[in-house]
């Protein structure tokens, strides 16, 4: 078995295999180092947070799927602390949820429209509450709160530790690692030879290859069009005082964020700083995936300001500043997908989501190379088997997604400064919405 790619998918897809059975021979070939891509450098939460919302999953796959889908990823949070418990990995995790903050009235009734709209659909409170201005801020305090969702279903973790914890306990487990080997190619089993892994170095013939490049999946012959990949920024502050967080609460280490379309994202650390992040970056003509376009000093700048705009006493300084390429399917669906003719498997597309998914996903997958004619929770999940429409040739892709960020960026702002949802928030909610097509 052969994999490729050393972030959470291939690892976690490792890991699964191994303890299944010990006698498999599996490696794992990264181009740069474990935990290098968004594994390493994500935002830290460990949620049952899926890309696609809930209206959409329960009119295309029924409620009962839905219903599926929801009770494996919830459980699938204490579960991923419990692996780590169980192999050592500190990685920080603690399961204190998480608080979409409504910082405007138009987002308080979004999000308490959304939260009633889940009731329909069998969401208990429990699992997910509206929490006014004063419940809100007993549990974290930021400015102009109007009001929150929580939800107990999210972890705080450190991404990294969990990405490195994860390579030694492959390793332990007899998994084999090549890091700093580029993968040029993928091939397909044929004509009585096994599926291929082609590197730079020499190539590895196996009966199954797992692709689990997620973001760098671009860079590969024939993919070019099969996720797009979207860069999510993120800053840190240096260790916060304690009369700080005496003020601004999250004592449990809840997660945060608030109702904008541009996506935001935070969380307090182990050692007290702010690890802050979002989307805003541009998306790059033809899927170009580089590591110059980890830092964009704009995006850095604009996500300090809002820092401090959602926290008005925060005086620390900002000391770390990162980020990476996420992968995005056309649909917004994840995918697992295993094809045992030409011994050709996958995983990915978790859009910022993966932190879970990639565990369930890696689930699945084994669940599929293992016991192929056998239906477990994990197969049967909606995205187990998809495929995805692929994206639109260049310059289509370039102009689409570009013009989406902009009609975020721009719907915010009209929110922010006038309190009305204008032309560019019913655009942005149009495109969106056509964004969801019909799989192939």
């Amino acid at each position: 078995m052969a994999i490729v790619g050393g972030g959470y998918s291939g690892l976690w897809t490792a890991r699964e295999l191994k303890r299944r059975d010990p006698s498999l021979s599996i490696c794992v070939v990264e181009k740069s180092v474990c935990g290098f891509g968004a594994s390493g450098r994500n935002g830290g939460w460990a949620s049952a947070l899926f890309p696609v919302g809930t209206d959409a999953l329960v009119a295309r796959y029924g409620p009962e799927q839905f219903s599926h889908l929801r009770w494996v990823l919830e459980g699938a949070v204490p579960g991923l602390g419990a692996a780590t418990s169980d192999d050592g990995i500190d990685a920080h995790f603690i399961q204190g949820g998480t608080l979409v903050f409504a910082r405007n009235a138009l987002q308080a009734q979004r999000l308490h429209t959304s939260v009633e709209a889940s009731r329909r659909h069998g969401v208990a409170e429990h699992d997910l509450a509206w929490l006014d201005a004063d419940e809100a801020r007993r549990r974290g305090s930021l400015s102009n709160c109007y009001g929150a969702s929580f939800t107990p279903h999210c972890a705080r973790i450190q991404p990294a530790r969990l990405a490195r914890g994860l390579s030694d306990v492959d390793e332990a487990l007899g998994v084999e690692i090549y890091e700093r080997t580029p993968v040029t190619r993928i091939l397909p089993a044929r004509r009585g030879r096994r599926a291929e892994v082609v590197t730079i170095g020499g190539s590895v013939h196996a009966d199954y290859v797992v692709r689990a490049t997620e973001g760098f999946t671009p860079s590969l012959p024939g993919e070019r069009r099969t996720v797009t990949p979207f860069y999510s920024l993120m800053i840190a502050t240096e260790p916060l005082a304690d009369a700080f967080w005496d003020e601004v609460g999250f004592n449990h280490y809840e997660t945060f964020a608030d109702d904008r379309r541009l996506i935001i994202y935070g969380q307090r650390t182990n050692d007290n700083r702010l690890a802050f992040g979002g989307r805003g970056a541009a998306y790059h003509f033809g899927s170009t995936v580089e590591e110059r376009f980890d830092h964009d000093h704009r995006v850095f700048g604009m996500l300090e300001e809002i820092l401090r705009e959602l926290f008005p006493t925060l005086t620390g300084a900002v000391t770390h500043r990162w980020g990476g390429p996420l992968a995005m399917s056309r649909d917004q669906m994840p995918f697992v997908r295993v094809d045992h003719e030409t011994g050709l498997a996958s995983a990915g597309g978790y859009t910022g989501d993966g932190v879970v998914l990639s565990r369930v996903a890696a689930t699945a997958l084994a669940d599929l190379l293992t016991a192929p004619d056998v239906e477990t929770d994990f197969t049967r999940l909606p995205f187990v088997q998809h495929r995805s429409r692929r994206w639109e040739p260049e310059p289509l892709r370039w102009l689409g997604i570009n013009t989406a960020i902009v009609l975020a960026t721009w719907a915010d702002r009209t929110e922010q400064r006038r309190g009305v949802e204008g032309r560019a928030s019913r655009w942005f909610e149009r495109l969106a919405e056509a964004s969801l097509g019909d799989d192939e």
